[in-house]
């Protein structure tokens, strides 16, 4: 008989079949027992008589949540069983039972937040994390395979980095070779400047580190960001890039993950309204409509989660702010040449209070601009030789953005933290496990 996937049943209604994965939960009903066994695809109900499979039964009935099966069964379709199809048991091999002296720490019952967390790979086996993952994985998917589409090319960036690419406070120093310094990655993007000179089109896909001492639902310490580079792009070019990726990852996840989203009791309806074109205001316009909120926020200061929340309670769908002040971004963006004490950056925001999920905009293209920026900030200039050679050598007009896998991932599903979306979360104080 054949060994199928409970994502797979519905194709086998009628038929005698194999599973392998986990007893999850089970309930008896007299001479009935309902086991529900899950394998990394879904969960399933059995159904057991003890009058028509005695030793079937009586195995089943002495297993332990998360005891370890190969079950064998007839596919009955169902519309009262979860996933419209169950299995009536057959045959069942313990791989491994669980002993009751010591039985598997996350109950079906309400855990607080740290245990969870303390046993993190053992949560991530429950149906709702499992969906986010899976959730996760699609959207990564989706990603991707848009970049493809429009012509991008996957180039790596480096861990280890000689400097600082967003300011120096949040750094993680390590000790590298020969008694030097290194610094874990804030991010990929000067390195794929380098890479888009060579190849026009790129983008990185890989973890980031910020030594940031937040405690926010929206902060981790190590999370993942993808991150485009065009030669010869504006800021209108990313603008439109960004939109069009955001719409795919929403779009395909919708079509792909709906099992997974009705899991999770997402509102696929709000998910559904992510069309393009997103709203654009300016930063001008973005402290007017705060004001217009009561919010005290000054001109030239940096937006918060409460700042970006009541801006993006005003759209059904991201919006995008651009043309923040020179001041308060990095020391790399080119500032507007109608407005130099502005920079050609933008960030866009995701609604229903998830925040800052893309932040990008045009690279300084003069060296004699961005050595004037370094010194302002402070930042030495021999760990930049190589970024300046990019402008020493061909320099061209171009501009990026990053996309946060996790800020997005976790709009997408509905989460209420970022650290449900990864699967080992770090913070300022998780290491572990």
């Amino acid at each position: 008989m054949p060994v199928v996937t409970i994502e797979q049943v519905a194709s086998h209604a009628g038929k005698e079949i194999t599973l392998r994965g986990w007893l999850y939960n089970q309930r008896q009903s007299g001479k009935l027992l309902f086991p529900q066994f899950r394998d990394g695809t879904g969960v399933i109900q059995g159904v057991v008589s003890r009058k028509e499979s005695p030793q079937v039964f009586e195995t089943l009935a002495g297993l332990t949540q998360e005891s370890s099966v190969e079950v064998t069964g007839v596919v009955r379709a169902d519309e009262r069983a979860p996933g419209g199809h169950e299995l009536q048991v057959t045959g069942v091999t313990v791989i491994q039972k669980i002993p009751e002296e010591t039985p598997y720490p996350i109950q079906l019952k309400e855990h607080g937040v740290d245990f969870l967390l303390e046993n993190r790979h053992l949560w991530i086996r429950t149906p709702r994390q499992a969906a986010i993952l899976r959730v996760r994985d699609q959207a990564i998917f989706a990603a991707r395979e848009f970049m493809h589409q429009q012509g991008y090319v996957l180039t790596d960036s480096p861990i280890f980095t000689p400097s600082s690419c967003e300011g120096t406070t949040n750094l993680f120093e390590v000790d590298y070779i020969d008694e030097r310094k290194a610094y874990l990655t804030q991010s990929g993007q000067l390195y794929v400047e380098a890479t888009a000179a060579a190849l026009g089109k790129v983008y990185c896909f890989g973890p980031a580190f910020r030594a940031e001492r937040s405690k926010t639902r929206r902060h981790l310490t190590e999370f993942w960001m993808l991150e485009p580079e065009a030669a010869f792009a504006r800021i209108d070019d990313m603008m439109l890039l960004a939109e069009g990726l955001i719409t795919h990852m929403i779009q395909s996840t919708l079509e792909r993950c709906p099992r997974e989203l009705a899991t999770l009791k997402r509102d696929t309806a709000k998910l559904a309204a992510v069309r393009p074109p997103f709203p654009r205001i300016s930063y001008d316009e973005a402290i007017e409509l705060l004001h217009r909120h009561g919010n005290p926020t000054s001109w030239g200061d940096d937006f918060g989660g409460d700042e970006e929340t009541i801006l993006s309670s005003e759209y059904d769908r991201p919006v995008i702010v651009h043309r923040y002040p020179t001041a308060i971004k990095a020391f790399y963006m080119q500032p507007d040449p109608e407005r130099p004490e502005l920079a050609l950056g933008f960030d866009i925001l995701a609604p229903e209070g998830y925040g800052e999920i893309v932040g990008g905009g045009e690279r300084i293209s003069n060296y004699e601009l961005l050595m004037e920026r370094l010194r302002q900030n402070e930042l030495p200039e021999e760990p930049f030789r190589w970024y300046l050679d990019l402008r020493r050598f061909g320099s061209v007009p171009h501009a990026g953005f990053g996309l946060g896998v996790e800020r997005t991932i976790a709009w997408i599903t509905g989460a209420e933290h970022i650290r449900e979306v990864i699967p080992f979360p770090r913070t300022i104080y998780r290491l572990y496990p």
